[in-house]
């Protein structure tokens, strides 16, 4: 009796993952949000306009988040190998404690690629945040071509960017 309650639990678990995910994954932008939010290197306004015709790896993150913090070399190797194909890494953290912790990450860290505050308009325009890290590739057309919810390994971000850039 008892392994039939553990395999119908598993059974509904199971589906309702799924279900989650597939709902999670409907609402996905088809096109990236326009968006104005500040520079955490230095409090500047930044328009996404100044992206347009660019090939983005938009990335929510927080400073308090283990996987967010692992991806970080990924993410600056990809600048760098990259910026010169057009391609930018945009980094939009959730942090609730403020401007002066996420600066002292990027200047610990040496993030090479901008790094803006997020806000709920932007959160919303990309279809809601339910977990961190999540990242979007958007191409050169400023549509969204992939959403990667959860950690990401660099050969698979190189993978997906190598096709569309």
């Amino acid at each position: 009796m008892r392994d039939r309650k553990t395999f119908v639990f598993c059974v509904v678990f199971l589906a309702s993952m799924f279900l989650f995910t597939h709902t999670a994954m409907a609402r996905t932008v088809a096109r990236m949000p326009s968006f104005t939010l500040k520079s955490v290197t230095d409090g500047n306004m930044v328009e996404s306009k100044i992206f347009e015709g660019k090939t983005l790896l938009v990335i929510f993150f927080a400073t308090w988040c283990p996987p967010c913090l692992q991806e970080i070399p990924t993410l600056k190797a990809l600048q760098k190998k990259y910026e010169k194909d057009n391609f930018s890494v945009v980094a939009l953290s959730v942090d609730k404690g403020g401007i002066a912790k996420v600066a002292r990450t990027v200047k610990k860290k040496a993030i090479n690629y901008p790094v803006l505050m997020a806000d709920s308009a932007v959160i919303k325009g990309f279809g809601g945040i339910y977990g961190i890290p999540v990242s979007f590739l958007i191409n050169s057309d400023g549509n969204v071509v992939k959403k990667y919810p959860g950690y990401v390994s660099h050969h698979v971000l190189e993978k997906d960017l190598k096709k569309i850039l």
